[in-house]
């Protein structure tokens, strides 16, 4: 039997249905075995006799109850973070934990593969499933995730990348992914979900910027104190491809009130030379477009890449301001320096750090307090929100 919530089978103002699918018993020598699928971990149940199949159905009839109470209630606090190096010290999940999120987003980086051999890319992903402040936290809260390029495979890759198909397939294993899954079968790992009952849903929008984008254009020279990357203006350069994008319009049109879309890369900062949305010009202003057209309320953007953390706050493109959250790295800190981004609130914070977003249902428009978080959990850069 598996309890599953169908994505695809929503229905306007609603969240997704829950289906039951019933899987076969099937006989092992002396006794019988029975499947379960709950949110994604794997349940063996031990039939010795038929006759305790009535026990069974009522202990599936108690979890489904269970599972649809925990998909209606509003989300309150969402964490996430970026770069990750799996082989060193992780002390920073103990305050993720502490945190006590409802989800947690992985926004890219979240391993450092940088290789075109999918068996020791495999290892680095199950080397992070291992970390024990990790797998706490997988345990007691939902997990979300995108990739950046090192997970990916290769620094800075794209389109290029020759090993797309198969990383796909183990970054979305690593996640606990279903094997039927429509993701797996799409080109890409771009992903949706709503989560919370009408009127205090929220909607996760987990854009790949990495299967279909076209190679970086390098500046004709490089400027002091940026890096080697320039706009390419041209019509062909690409981030998302078409497929992507019309999901997304049509992602875009599904009811919301908050709507929190991850896209590793930072998309408001845009002129520091290195990897950005801004080396996309035309492919930036066509996301604004997107969500002027579609009307989106309630955007907020996260990202990371960059190995330190800021908020970003864009006015004018919107009918209200878009701010670009961007939280890296949890455990690959970089020396302070400066970076162009006439858009940055405050200044950026060069130590580990996580991010949260902390939503009040209580008002008539959901207020968000955005924060950047240390190492100990304390608060070190936040803005706030109103919708």
């Amino acid at each position: 039997m598996k309890i599953y919530q169908d994505k695809n089978r929503k229905t306007d103002g609603e969240p997704a249905a829950w289906y039951i699918e019933t899987y076969l018993f099937l006989q092992r020598s002396t006794h019988w075995e029975y499947y379960i699928n709950l949110a994604n971990q794997h349940l063996k149940l031990f039939v010795m006799n038929l006759k305790f199949l009535p026990r069974l159905i009522l202990l599936v009839g108690v979890l489904f109850s269970i599972t649809i109470t925990q998909a209606e209630q509003p989300l309150r606090l969402i964490a996430f973070g970026s770069c990750l190096k799996e082989t060193r010290p992780q002390p920073i999940w103990e305050s993720v934990n502490a945190a006590n999120p409802d989800i947690f987003v992985l926004l890219g980086d979240n391993i450092y593969g940088d290789t075109r051999d999918m068996k020791k890319l495999k290892g680095k992903w199950d080397t992070l499933a291992a970390v024990p402040g990790f797998s706490k936290l997988r345990a007691r809260c939902r997990l979300l995730g995108t990739w950046d390029d090192h997970d990916y495979g290769e620094n800075d890759a794209g389109i290029e990348y020759p090993k797309k198909v198969e990383s796909q397939q183990l970054f979305l294993d690593f996640l606990g992914e279903p094997k039927d899954s429509v993701r797996r079968k799409t080109m890409g790992i771009y992903d949706k979900q709503t989560i919370g009952p009408k009127g205090k849903r929220v909607q996760f929008i987990l854009l790949d910027t990495r299967y279909f984008r076209t190679p970086l254009k390098r500046a004709p020279k490089r400027e002091k104190g940026k890096g080697p990357y320039g706009p390419n203006e041209s019509d062909k350069a690409e981030i998302l491809g078409e497929a992507q994008w019309e999901w997304l319009e049509k992602t875009l049109l599904e009811p919301s009130e908050i709507r929190i879309i991850a896209t590793s890369i930072q998309v408001v900062s845009t002129t520091h030379g290195w990897e950005s949305w801004g080396n996309f010009p035309k492919e930036r202003q066509r996301f604004l477009d997107l969500l002027k057209k579609t009307k989106a309320n309630g955007v907020i953007l996260l990202s990371g890449d960059r190995h330190s953390a800021e908020i970003s706050k864009l006015e004018g493109a919107l009918s209200y301001p878009l701010f670009d959250v961007t939280s890296s790295a949890m455990n690959q800190r970089e020396q302070p320096g400066k970076e162009e981004n006439i858009h940055r609130i405050g200044d950026r914070y060069f130590r580990e750090n996580f991010g949260v977003l902390k939503i009040d249902w209580s008002k008539s428009s959901p207020r968000v307090s955005m924060e950047i978080r240390d190492i100990e959990g304390k608060v070190v850069r936040k803005a706030l929100v109103v919708f």
